[in-house]
Formats: structure tokens, C-alpha cells, sequence
């Protein structure tokens, strides 16, 4: 890919730190199109916007030193999980000993941190730097045992390396990242999923059941996910709290 395209797209200061490979992965929707390259660059700056940046407050964009509930509602996602936060990890962790959590595509849920039950170690991956940034700073400064990598999603090999590397038992989180993975790449979360897996004492997937904002339920399900999951794995638990449905399951 052009390094003057990818210049180009990283202009704009929510795209300035993503990785390439998710920018060359979104360019690659409109690549072939007999359109000039402007065009292009636009369309991939809006299919970004629409995955990466669309429920992120810019305020979130530059570090402050902010309590964790301040900034947990600076993303909509995470604003929309704040009051059920500790019931959503009770149900996960369980009365189980856990030793670490990987979060994919975590944005900036490693500020929930403090709604764990124990002293667990937490390693998010985020494709957008200055979360990574920001979640690092926030680590440091209250003295977790945290830490954020700024990786694509898309980077399968080096993601399972990471993963490989904590201690057991170890949970992988994907929070409201199968719609963002399957814009930019059809039936990647099923491959994704199916890798991690082998490497996971559980693995977590959640997805939106109520629009955000509006609350209206979807019409739309994800039953292809819910019935793929199903058919090869052991779903442990099955539950929807606050528009979300989490899905709990092991090899």
C-alpha cells in the first residue's frame, strides 16, 4: 500500500496512531474501485470513523488524570456498561481462581478494572494508540498490575503470543468487537475465535442487543455467532444485562 495514502488517512488525529494493517485492510474495501484515490481515502477515513472512532469522546484522545468512572463514560460502550459492571464480572469470574485476562479490542475498559473481585493480571489490546496511552498511564499511576499494547486485532499471530505468554487460568475478552472485525474482514471472528480457544481457559464475546443511545432492541440478532459458538464450544453461561449479551465458553 502507498505510504503517501496511509500519510494521508493518518492526518485525521483519531486515525493518527492506528496500526496499518487495520488501515490497509480498510483500504482494501475500496481499492479496486474506478475511483480516484481521494475518493478512496475518503471512503476508508469513513469506514474508520464508523469502527474505531464513532462512540469515542475526543476528550479521550489526550491524557488526563481522571477518575475511572469519568473516563469509563467518555466511551459509549463503556458508559453504557458502568452499572452492571460488577455483576457482569461476578458472572465471568465466578468463584474461580484467575490468573489473567487478555481484552481484545479492549478500547478503554481497563479502567474497570477496579470492579474485579481480585488481583487479577490484565493486558488489553487496542488498536487506537492514544487508548493504549491512556490506559498505561492510568496503570502506572495507581500501581496495577495492567498493562495495554497498541496491536491490530488483525496481527493473529503476534495477538495468540501475547496470550500465551500469561499465566493460567487465563480469560480472553471480546467486547462488542465482532461487528468492527467483521466489517473490515467477513468471517474473521470465527477463525479468530477458534485460535484462541486451544490457547484460553474461557473466552468471553459480547454484542449489542439494544442500539446505543435510543435503547430500541435490534431487529437484526447475531445468531450466526451465538449458533457458531454453540455447535463447537461449551458454553458455560448465556446471559443479556444492560443491552449487551455475553457469551461465556471453553474448548
Amino acid at each position: 500500500m502507498n505510504r503517501q495514502i496511509i500519510d494521508k488517512i493518518r492526518e485525521k488525529r483519531e486515525f493518527s496512531q492506528l496500526p496499518e494493517k487495520d488501515i490497509e485492510i480498510a483500504f482494501g474495501h475500496f481499492e479496486k474501485r474506478q475511483v480516484s484515490d481521494e475518493e478512496k481515502i475518503k471512503l476508508t477515513k469513513e469506514l474508520l470513523r464508523k469502527i474505531f472512532a464513532a462512540f469515542i469522546s475526543p476528550k479521550l484522545l489526550s491524557l488526563k488524570n481522571k477518575e475511572p468512572e469519568w473516563i469509563l463514560r467518555k466511551h459509549i460502550s463503556t458508559r453504557e456498561r458502568l452499572p452492571n459492571y460488577k455483576e457482569i464480572y461476578k458472572r465471568i469470574f465466578g468463584n474461580e481462581k484467575v490468573s489473567s485476562v487478555i481484552d481484545l479490542g479492549a478500547g478503554i475498559n481497563g479502567f474497570s478494572y477496579t470492579y474485579f473481585n481480585e488481583k487479577i493480571k490484565y493486558t488489553a489490546i487496542e488498536s487506537v494508540g492514544q487508548l493504549v496511552q491512556l490506559m498505561n498511564f492510568y496503570f502506572k499511576n495507581n500501581k496495577i498490575t495492567g498493562e495495554a499494547i497498541h496491536l491490530s486485532l488483525f496481527e493473529k499471530e503476534k495477538v495468540k503470543e501475547i496470550i500465551k505468554k500469561e499465566k493460567r487460568p487465563r480469560i480472553v475478552f471480546l467486547f462488542k468487537v465482532i461487528d468492527a472485525l467483521e466489517s473490515l474482514k467477513p468471517n474473521y471472528s470465527k477463525e479468530l475465535i477458534s485460535e484462541l480457544i486451544p490457547i484460553s481457559n474461557k473466552v468471553v464475546v459480547s454484542f449489542a442487543t439494544r442500539s446505543l443511545g435510543s435503547r430500541e432492541k435490534f431487529k437484526a440478532n447475531r445468531n450466526w455467532i451465538v449458533e457458531f459458538i454453540k455447535e463447537n464450544f461449551n458454553v458455560l453461561d448465556d446471559f443479556e444485562i444492560g443491552g449487551e449479551r455475553y457469551l461465556i465458553f471453553s474448548k
